[in-house]
């Protein structure tokens, strides 16, 4: 399948990567990482890396600007995309073949050319893959903000490889990269660098949780809450996992309001929740997986079937 990706990227020279809605490192890192091995392997190609920016990862890279008809002709790949509601971007239908690289579970089958390895602990794993295939057999060079990117990806699937996803073929991705000269502590600033506002937050949540007494939990913060703390939606992702080590959770589900929805992030210690989260129109891990809502009587339904789940 490797070599098959790699042919099909040479066939063409103007290619399109997008990656999730929401993003996060490994969604950036294997993205652009991708973007940057095809670029500096194939310099004569158009290679666009697109989706709306996070800014909180602006310290990984920005997203393209292109216009739809940029897609005539062009080669599109998918990283780190379980399903296609969860892709960021309109367009991605409209080239010419797609290409979809993701280690999520497989729920939707999307893609005329289709690898998934659930086994890898990161979708930026399984770009350094890619390039080890190519490095060997079609001559690709790996380059220092190539290893970067897919350094912080794999750091921010694996929970600075605490995650039981880290294998030692992880470490030994890692061990490769590292070899690059990239700054590892500026990286890890980036990555895990907490505001004032967000620990107040925090505080919130711990205070403010709510849990059945079969251990599915839940709190719900709307715009006034986020306002109060001064903090945006996109900050609190950095707070997913705070309710993890609370005695008695079993499974917990944060609500975040933003302008036109209400992002759920679920988490759980056992029971599986991607199948949930597919329910509304989401996906992901079987024990870290997000989805949306748009009402908070519709978060209830949330609540009811994570109750449901932890039986």
């Amino acid at each position: 399948m490797k070599r098959q990706i790699i042919d099909t990227i040479e066939k063409y020279d103007k290619i399109i990567i997008h990656r999730h809605v929401r993003p996060d490192p490994d969604a950036y890192g294997s993205q652009m990482g991708l973007k940057e091995l095809i670029q500096a392997n194939y310099p004569g190609k158009q290679v666009y890396a697109v989706g709306a920016h996070d800014e909180s990862l602006t310290y990984l890279a920005r997203p393209d600007q292109v216009d739809q008809a940029l897609y005539e002709g062009a080669l599109v790949i998918i990283t780190d995309t379980g399903n296609t509601e969860r892709i960021d971007g309109e367009f991605y239908t409209q080239g010419d073949l797609l290409v979809k690289i993701d280690h999520h579970p497989d729920a939707d089958p999307y893609g005329d050319v289709k690898w998934v390895n659930t086994s890898s602990s990161s979708t930026s794993e399984m770009i350094h893959s890619l390039f080890e295939v190519g490095q060997a057999e079609y001559g690709w060079t790996m380059t220092t903000d190539a290893a970067r990117l897919l350094f912080a990806g794999i750091v921010g699937d694996t929970g600075r490889f605490m995650f039981p996803s880290t294998s030692v073929h992880t470490f030994e991705v890692a061990s490769d990269l590292i070899k690059f000269d990239f700054d590892r502590s500026e990286l890890f600033a980036g990555m895990y660098e907490v505001k004032r506002e967000l620990l107040h937050l925090k505080g919130y949540i711990y205070q403010n949780f709510k849990m059945d007494d079969n251990g599915a939990a839940f709190v719900k913060i709307d715009k006034a809450i986020l306002a109060q703390f001064n903090v945006t939606a996109s900050d609190t992702s950095q707070l997913v996992g705070a309710l993890g080590d609370v005695k008695g959770i079993c499974a917990w589900v944060i609500f975040i309001e933003e302008e036109d929805q209400i992002r759920v992030r679920l988490r759980s210690k056992g029971p599986v929740i991607n199948k949930l989260a597919a329910q509304f129109g989401g996906g992901g891990h079987p024990l870290a997986s997000g989805a949306s809502v748009h009402s908070w009587e519709e978060a209830d339904e949330v609540i009811a079937e994570l109750k449901k789940l932890c039986e």
